[in-house]
């Protein structure tokens, strides 16, 4: 699933498309009517004031006091380009151009919400801090931290403590950080905490200056995939040596989601 880096990467491409233009018609293309594209019509007439990023989601303000919401989730890419399949919105502009949402695996949302609507979302409603945000801190993080006692992994996921990290860069974060992936979030010292802010910022700012991450479905808003995949140090490597010590990857499941680690470097 796309992360920081990667929606980010897509917001700063769009923006400087986008910002400033009217929507003339938003409609459903091979996806029936349902909650995840909820309130299309609501954008029609109405100006793009911004493309800015909360987390995951891609938000933009519109002239009505409405906002778009776009989440790509696993499978989802926005692109100018006609010709992509699994095409399920078509956002036409008044200039004649138009924006595509293709999300083959239908996990993406395309709303257009009122004020106050955020609580269709409530992942969005309670985001945590933006991590390349100078407000983000140790101190900040550890706050969030001290307030579960799941494992940190899974604490990271969730997206109160911080926003935007996802299974790849968790991974990539606590490998660097030297932190087990199922230690208790609450359980975590100063010192263990600093580093982790630190790790936490370095690969999310790592995965952005290539462009994201591509696995499979992950594309730019050209078409083109992210570079940061052979940067990667743990995720998606169990079994291969560890770039530190050379042992083995392990491969186990925290909070249901696949977690990669070095049992040596990771106590």
């Amino acid at each position: 699933m796309p992360e920081l880096p990667e929606v980010e990467t897509v917001r700063r491409e769009l923006e400087p498309w986008l910002s400033g233009r009217t929507i003339r018609d938003a409609r459903r293309v091979e996806a029936p009517p349902g909650p995840k594209y909820h309130g299309l019509e609501r954008a029609r007439g109405q100006r793009i004031e911004a493309v800015s990023r909360l987390g995951k989601f891609i938000v933009m303000p519109l002239s009505g006091g409405h906002e778009l919401i776009v989440h790509l989730g696993m499978t989802g890419v926005l692109s100018p380009d006609a010709t992509m399949s699994h095409v399920r919105v078509r956002l036409d502009l008044a200039d004649g151009q138009a924006l595509y949402f293709k999300d083959p695996r239908r996990f993406g949302r395309f709303m257009v919400l009122a004020p106050g609507e955020r609580t269709r979302l409530p992942t969005l409603a309670a985001i945590g801090p933006e991590p390349l945000e100078p407000g983000f801190t140790p101190a900040l993080l550890g706050a969030g931290l001290a307030r579960a006692t799941s494992a940190v992994k899974a604490v990271l996921l969730g997206q109160k403590a911080v926003a935007g990290v996802g299974n790849i860069y968790a991974d990539e974060a606590l490998f660097r950080a030297g932190i087990h992936p199922e230690t208790p979030a609450s359980s975590l010292s100063k010192a263990r905490i600093k580093r982790l802010h630190e790790a936490i910022v370095f690969v999310l700012e790592a995965g952005l200056s290539d462009g994201g991450t591509t696995l499979s479905d992950y594309r730019r808003v050209d078409g083109t995939s992210g570079e940061h995949a052979a940067a990667l140090l743990v995720y998606g490597r169990e079994g291969q040596p560890c770039a530190r010590c050379g042992g083995a990857l392990e491969r186990i499941i925290v909070g249901q989601r696949s977690t990669t680690y070095c049992r040596r470097c990771q106590r």
